[in-house]
C-alpha cells in the first residue's frame, strides 16, 4: 500500500482579499506562511509516510507551501516537479475581481455555478496568459478560462503518468496544489458525482491523506484538521 497526501497551499494574499486568482501568481500571506508550517507539522506526524517525490504547480503560493512543508518535514532532498497541469483552475476574465463584487455584477446563482459547478465556464480572456513560465508549451494548450471539468482534463494525464504508477509501486507521494485543481483530482479518485462535487471544499493547508492498495483502490482517507 502507498499514501498520497494532498495539501492546498496556505492562505494567499488573494485569498485574504477575497479575489479570484486562478493563474495570477500571488504569494502567501503571513497567515498562509504559518498555515504552511502547521501543515508541515501535521504531515511530519503521518505514520509511515515516506514520500519519494513532491509534485506542485508553477505558481508561487503552491511552491512556497511545498518548500515550507519540505523544510519542516526534512524532505528538501526529495525531487520536486513543478507543472502547469497542477495549476489552479483558470478563472479567465474573473481574475483579480473581488468575489463579492462579482455576485453583484453577475448574480449569486451564476457565480455559484462558476465557482462550484463542474461544467460552467467563466468569462474567457481574449488570449492565453503571456508569461515566460509557459513559453515552452504549445499556446494552444494554454486555457483562457476553465470549468472544473476542463481543469480535471488537463490535470489527470499528469496524475496517470507520474503519480499513479508510483503509488501502484508502493511509493508514497506528496502533492501541493490548489483548491480547485485538488477538487478536480479528488472528484476523479473518489468518483464523486457532478452534483455532489459542488459540496466539496478543500481548505487551505489541511492535509488530506489517502491510503491506496496496489490496484489504486482507496483503503482509507483522513483529513488532518
Amino acid at each position: 500500500m502507498a499514501k498520497l497526501v494532498l495539501v492546498r497551499h496556505g492562505e494567499s494574499i488573494a485569498n485574504r482579499d477575497n479575489v479570484y486568482t486562478g493563474w495570477n501568481d500571488v504569494p502567501l500571506s503571513k497567515k498562509g506562511i504559518e498555515q504552511a508550517k502547521n501543515a508541515g507539522l501535521k504531515v511530519e506526524k503521518i505514520a509511515e509516510f515516506a514520500p519519494t517525490h513532491i509534485h506542485t504547480s508553477v505558481l508561487s503560493r503552491a511552491i512556497m507551501t511545498a518548500d515550507i512543508i519540505a523544510d519542516v518535514c526534512s524532505f528538501l532532498y526529495l525531487p520536486i516537479t513543478k507543472t502547469w497541469r497542477l495549476n489552479e483552475r483558470h478563472y479567465g476574465a474573473l481574475r483579480g475581481i473581488n468575489k463579492d463584487v462579482s455576485k453583484k455584477i453577475f448574480g449569486k446563482e451564476q457565480v455559484l455555478k462558476w465557482r462550484r459547478g463542474f461544467d460552467s465556464v467563466p468569462p474567457l480572456l481574449t488570449q492565453p496568459v503571456q508569461d515566460r513560465r509557459y513559453q515552452k508549451y504549445d499556446m494552444r494548450l494554454m486555457p483562457q478560462g476553465e470549468s472544473l471539468h476542463q481543469t480535471q482534463e488537463r490535470l489527470m494525464p499528469y496524475f496517470w503518468d507520474h503519480i499513479a504508477p508510483e503509488l501502484m509501486a508502493g511509493h508514497d507521494q506528496l502533492v501541493v496544489a490548489h483548491g480547485s485543481s485538488l477538487r478536480a483530482l479528488i472528484k476523479k479518485i473518489e468518483d464523486i458525482s457532478n452534483e455532489d462535487i459542488v459540496k466539496v471544499e478543500v481548505p487551505n493547508a489541511e492535509p488530506i491523506v489517502y491510503t491506496f492498495d496496489t490496484d489504486l483502490h482507496i483503503v482509507k482517507k483522513e483529513v488532518l484538521h
